[in-house]
């Protein structure tokens, strides 16, 4: 799946306001950035490199799993398939959003 596709989702399931409060950035490694900022309304998703206050670091097939319910948050940050970088808060609250 693309980096675009992958963005699109995202802006799809979020819609205008997901409610966070905060900056997020998913880190896929060589397959690009994805950053959300939920700090304002309409909320901003893009694939810019900025400072987040969270950065959740995995690759793209392991968010598409926690996207489609296939693989639990903490099992995926337990395991290993999921560094998190920053505000462990603010990652606790993004994973009931993207389910």
């Amino acid at each position: 799946m693309s980096l675009e596709l992958v963005t699109a989702g995202l802006k799809e399931k979020i819609g205008e306001d997901c409610g966070l409060g905060a900056t997020v950035k998913f880190d896929f490694g060589d397959n690009g950035k994805l950053f959300l900022d939920a700090t304002q309304t309409p909320n901003i998703i893009n694939n810019d490199d900025a400072d987040a206050q969270c950065t959740m670091v995995l690759s793209m097939e392991n968010f598409m799993s926690m996207a489609a319910g296939e693989l639990d948050g903490t099992a995926a940050f337990m395991s290993g398939k999921l560094k998190i970088q920053g505000d462990m808060g603010i990652a606790m609250k993004l994973g009931p959003m993207l389910a």
